[in-house]
């Protein structure tokens, strides 16, 4: 029988399940692995405080600040702890991301997507209003309707200006079209704060001169925005750019006022391959429903609880086994070495390969310290 982090498992018992309902309302007290429903997403916190302190150490002392994106996590008991660790606000991905921060009480947040439509325009000047909040922007059209948005409610919205440095997903292109919208930022009657250019082509590019030098073509382009902007008079004050990959090379543009790492905490076995400075923290828990002697096993994480949309997971701690494939509700292993004692009923750890997509499927994380639940970390957003 496999025993992860060496925990004693049995299976569930009646009153196990009769005291479910109280855990989860409750909280964690050093509850054994056992007790928890499969599948369900474990935290190393060990690991996880670990990458904390690391993170929040190399931006401590620096003129760049730490703003970790919520995205990657979505719990506001992590950001308070990012918070606490001297980050200086949070980055989201969404609105709604945005919402539950605020909601939670953490204020001076970065969106960091467009917002278009009439409805998040509305709940954007909403929160504008309870706390610091700032958009991003990449389209004239986006501008105006911000703008008139912020006249209606007479709120002077705060907006940065995306600017697209390599990686050809969003933002406006860098030289006289990232002035042209600056300008319309100002003509509007908003507050322009400064620039954004996130350089996520080159985060998981393996590290040598080539990462190096793709990522100060990215930094240079935005730098020379900001030149631009300031030798016509537009004062840029922040200047938002980074991700988990790129952190260390940050230094070399000192003009970078805020970076913006989210995987770093809730390392992934993805992010690993390419950034080994942090350690790997997620894995999911499921059980072994069905075995075909010799060949195989099944257990009961599939797609609706582990992404493999960017690679397949592998089991923890087990070379004799092979995650193969991943439906729905189940997880296909080849089992390779015939010795590895598996059985119906025991428990496998998969380590997480992609973070993102794998929390999002969760309502919660159990942060789990020497084989034991300590606490649960509820999502929101």
């Amino acid at each position: 029988m496999l025993e992860p982090r060496g925990v004693t498992f049995k299976s569930p018992t009646t009153d196990d399940r009769k005291n479910r309902h109280a855990f989860e309302v409750g909280g964690a007290s050093h509850v054994k692995l056992r007790e928890l429903d499969t599948p369900a997403l474990l935290l190393d916190l060990d690991a996880m405080e670990h990458n904390l302190t690391k993170m929040a150490h190399f931006f401590g002392g620096g003129a760049t600040r730490l703003r970790p994106h919520y995205k990657n996590h979505k719990c506001p008991a992590l950001a308070r702890r990012q918070m606490n660790a001297g980050a200086i606000g949070m980055t989201c991905a969404t609105l709604t991301e945005a919402e539950a921060l605020v909601s939670s009480g953490i204020t001076d947040i970065l969106i960091s997507s467009e917002l278009v439509g009439d409805r998040k325009i509305s709940r954007f000047v909403e929160l504008s209003q309870q706390t610091e909040v700032k958009a991003v922007v990449d389209n004239p059209k986006a501008v105006a309707a911000l703008g008139a948005a912020g006249r209606g409610k007479e709120c002077s919205l705060s907006v940065l200006v995306n600017v697209n440095v390599g990686q050809n997903r969003t933002g406006v292109r860098p030289g006289e079209f990232a002035v042209e919208l600056a300008g319309k930022v100002l003509a509007e009657g908003l507050r322009f704060r400064g620039l954004m250019g996130y350089e996520g082509h080159v985060a998981h590019q393996v590290e040598g001169p080539e990462k190096e030098a793709a990522y100060d073509l990215a930094m240079g382009t935005l730098m020379k925005c900001r030149a631009t902007l300031e030798d016509g008079g537009i004062p840029v004050e922040i200047l938002s750019t980074g991700g988990t990959g790129t952190y260390h090379l940050s230094p070399r543009f000192p003009g970078i006022t805020e970076f913006q790492a989210g995987s770093y905490l809730v390392m992934d076995t993805e992010y690993t391959n390419t950034c080994k400075d942090f350690e790997r923290t997620l894995t999911v828990l499921a059980t072994v429903i069905s075995k075909t002697e010799g060949e195989r096993a099944v257990v009961d994480a599939g797609l609706k609880s582990i992404s493999g949309e960017h690679g397949m997971p592998v089991v923890k701690s087990c070379p004799g086994l092979r995650l193969r494939k991943l439906n729905a509700e189940h997880g296909i292993i080849d089992i390779l070495d015939p010795s590895v004692a598996l059985e119906v009923g025991d428990p496998i750890e998969i380590w997480v390969h992609y973070g993102d997509a794998t929390i999002n499927l969760h309502e919660r994380i159990y942060g789990v310290r020497n084989g034991e639940v300590e606490e649960i970390l509820r999502l929101q957003g």
